[in-house]
């Protein structure tokens, strides 16, 4: 008879764990880790398409030429360039609307979360609020074309008809009437969202806190700012980071609502990504080029994510990690 060890054979279920998470690692590798990494070197690299003899050329290295461009114009001066003029573009429409949506989205979520507010009917207006962010872009921007449309639109038949204005005003012809369009859209699109986000974490907070502090006699706005804002930091920095990362992203709206979906007038509302996708899809097809500029708005969005990073980080944590490394230097020079 085969003799049988004592020992019995354990089964590992590591490797189930790494076949599970493995279709994850491979589609980041293929759609996004590689194409940065060539994306990168390309930005050091010449390559276009000759408009004249229509013959691709490169790629082939050229060094820091094509950064050379992007932060110097033809007459020597720094940042007077279309890539820092539509990046000024995007910050602003992209202020203009992230501004309004945050105040508006908190002042919502703390009323629809105070108990003491027994507003009926909340689900409705939370779905109504939240409904904007559900219609498409195209639609949202065919929408408010036509109704900003010169002269037969129903803003300017109500402008001029209510006596405010002689003649109809021609909306998408002013370069701040434009981005005013933009960012309203962009905030009536999305601070539903960030509203229902903002909720999720105020409902998160210990409740026995806030009925502790009335108990007290605090007032809603010491409870709001002592209680609500504190423990909400790591909410706000997600939309922050989120919409800071969106915003500077921002494309679909300012494509389609302009007429010839260059961002007209005068490129006023031309946004990084629009410009990249001109130079690398249009003309003589600047791949190398776009792929510099991809990398400048890669660092001034990583930039800009790291100062919010900073600017919300929990001060307290800090101190006491301090202290606490301070305690142990004083215990070891009196061990000493």
């Amino acid at each position: 008879m085969r003799k049988t060890s004592g020992k019995r054979k354990s089964v590992e279920y590591d490797k189930y764990g790494w076949l599970f998470i493995a279709p994850f690692f491979i589609i980041f590798i293929i759609f996004q880790l590689w194409p940065l990494i060539y994306t990168i070197g390309l930005a050091f690299c010449e390559s276009y398409t000759d408009s004249l003899f229509n013959v691709e050329v490169g790629p082939t290295f050229n060094g820091l030429e094509n950064f050379k461009t992007i932060f110097m114009s033809e007459k020597g001066v720094l940042f007077d360039t279309y890539t820092f003029q539509a990046l000024w573009n995007t910050a602003i429409m992209w202020l203009a609307s992230f501004i309004p949506q945050i105040l508006l989205a908190l002042l919502l979520a703390v009323w629809f979360t105070d108990t003491r507010v027994k507003l009926k009917g909340q689900g409705a207006y939370k779905m109504l609020v939240f409904l904007p962010n559900i219609i498409t872009a195209a639609t949202i921007s065919v929408l408010f074309y036509k109704l900003f449309d010169y002269p037969n639109g129903p803003i300017n038949q109500l402008l001029v008809s209510s006596g405010l204005v002689k003649d109809a005003v021609r909306f998408f012809s002013n370069k701040w009437a434009t981005r005013g369009i933009i960012s309203f859209i962009n905030f009536w699109m999305w601070y539903g969202n960030t509203m229902i986000v903002l909720s999720a974490g105020i409902l998160g907070i210990n409740p026995s806190l806030i009925e502790a502090a009335r108990v007290d006699g605090a007032t809603s706005m010491q409870i709001f700012r002592k209680i609500t804002l504190p423990l909400l930091k790591p909410i706000l920095l997600f939309t922050l980071v989120n919409s800071a990362i969106g915003g500077m992203q921002m494309y679909d709206i300012p494509k389609l609502l302009t007429a010839s979906g260059q961002g007209d007038p005068d490129f006023s509302t031309r946004t990084i990504t629009m410009y990249i996708r001109d130079l690398a899809f249009t003309g003589s097809k600047q791949l190398g080029k776009a792929s510099a500029v991809s990398m400048v708005l890669f660092v001034v969005t990583t930039i800009l994510s790291l100062c919010l990073f900073y600017i919300m980080r929990d001060k307290d944590e800090i101190r006491e990690k301090k202290e606490i490394k301070a305690r142990e230097k004083m215990e070891r020079r009196a061990q000493r």
